[in-house]
């Protein structure tokens, strides 16, 4: 199944933060660790949602809880951190 290319834009900005922050490695241990059990982890953050969206828009947070629901999309967001620390540690 093809991704969208909100999705996608999503999934890259949220690598580049996570890459900026300088959260690449512990980021994949933990989707690495999580991605066989991506969809239960998608429905605590539902469940959670009442109360992370006081801190974050409601159509941004759920958007993103449906992304990370599929394990295509964990895969993804993986490369796409692995891809933006390599390119940030060459620059460098």
């Amino acid at each position: 199944m093809l991704m969208k290319s909100d999705d996608k834009n999503t999934l890259i900005e949220f690598a580049n933060k996570i890459v900026k922050k300088g959260m690449a490695v512990p980021a994949i241990f933990l989707l690495e660790s999580t991605k066989y059990i991506s969809f239960i982890a998608g429905q605590t953050l539902i469940f959670f949602g009442p109360i992370l969206t006081i801190f974050v828009s409601d159509k941004k947070y759920y958007n993103f809880t449906q992304l990370l629901e599929k394990k295509e999309n964990i895969e993804f967001l993986i490369s796409k951190i692995e891809e933006t620390n390599l390119s940030l540690k060459k620059i460098k």
